[in-house]
């Protein structure tokens, strides 16, 4: 990718550098089913963003455990983790407009009810929406890797976005990271370990089997068959 020679270059390209954001903005065309469920469920399982903080149980109808999940791509997995946690309630957040839509086809299809989602930057979300110490868990699955040296910069996980992750974690709640890409599971364990209010979940590495509640990707299948490893990290806020 190349190089910009100014902010105001770079964001008309789309790409952002002077500040961590969750995504470069991918479009995408809407295919039918998608676009029908944009216009029937957004109503009711969409979220319009705005620079107020939400309350969850007016969003749900109720109280209980909140998991926020960044960038949940087509939200296949995600779909199935809300419908095999009916205790708790899930908020996805992902810009790619074709996956909001695809996730919500899912969702209605499996009569899944515990679950909202976004279509805007994850970070300016956690800012301005999300109460502090509210979350029982952030999952970031398979971000994108910058894996060019010069890219790490625009990598999500730095300093400054996890230290927003642990003011939005409750007390307990954990940070669950998982990647594909080797090296930026290091990159992931080196910022987390210097981290302050954090402790690491795993017991003999920096990583953890994957969990029962994180469903495993077609994706996932074909890269193990050939050969490819996957790392998860699963951090608790502990103050």
């Amino acid at each position: 990718m190349r190089q910009f020679k100014s902010q105001a270059e770079a964001e008309a390209a789309g790409v952002y550098v002077s500040k961590v954001k969750s995504f470069v903005k991918r479009e995408g065309r809407l295919t039918k089913a998608q676009e029908k469920a944009l216009a029937d469920y957004w109503p009711t399982k969409g979220i319009d963003y705005s620079e107020s903080t939400l309350s969850l149980p007016d969003v749900f109808g109720r109280s209980a455990p909140v998991v926020v999940e960044i960038g949940f791509g087509m939200g296949k997995s995600l779909v199935e983790m809300a419908a095999n946690a009916p205790e708790k309630d899930f908020i996805g957040i992902e810009v790619h407009r074709p996956g909001v839509g695809a996730c919500l086809a899912d969702a209605s299809e499996q009569g899944v009810e515990n679950l909202r989602v976004m279509e805007h930057d994850a970070v300016e979300v956690l800012k301005n929406m999300i109460p502090d110490g509210s979350l029982s868990r952030l999952q970031l699955f398979f971000p994108d890797p910058w894996h060019k040296k010069r890219h790490h910069k625009r990598r999500i996980v730095q300093p400054e976005f996890v230290e927003l992750v642990r003011t939005k974690l409750a007390v307990g709640g954990c940070f669950h990271m998982a990647t594909d890409w080797e090296q930026y599971a290091e990159h992931m364990a080196e910022v987390m370990n210097n981290a302050e209010g954090y402790t690491n979940t795993a017991t003999d590495s920096d990583y953890v089997p994957r969990p029962d509640y994180r469903p495993i990707t077609k994706f996932e299948t074909r890269g193990q068959k050939l050969g490819h490893g996957v790392w998860d990290l699963i951090y608790e806020r502990t103050k």
